[in-house]
């Protein structure tokens, strides 16, 4: 799974990318955890991902419920934009997800 996180530096974009680089130090320790980034954009030097990248939804959730996360890594990434950020992997002749309720 991909996980895309955009944020927008305002005043301080050094104090963002320690924020971001935090973030991604804290998801990177984490069991799941595949690969990551951060990222600024080429046209509009106030926008910043941090993209990563996981073996499962599982693990992502679990990265982001452990203690560590909540304290020191959720109140910096409680500041992305507010956006769906949870990618699947498009590769030929896979089956994609299928929108719909997880209830059962």
């Amino acid at each position: 799974m991909l996980v895309v996180n955009r944020f927008r530096a305002g005043e301080d974009p050094a104090a963002l990318r320690a924020d971001l680089e935090t973030v991604h130090a804290l998801l990177a320790a984490a069991p799941g955890y595949v690969d990551g980034q951060v990222g600024r954009n080429l046209d509009d030097p106030d926008l910043w991902l941090l993209s990563t990248r996981w073996e499962n939804v599982g693990a992502y959730r679990r990265a982001l419920s452990s203690y560590d996360f909540k304290l020191h890594g959720m109140p910096r990434l409680g500041r992305a934009i507010d956006e769906p950020g949870a990618y699947e992997p498009v590769e030929p002749n896979t089956v994609l997800n299928v929108a719909g309720s997880r209830v059962t």
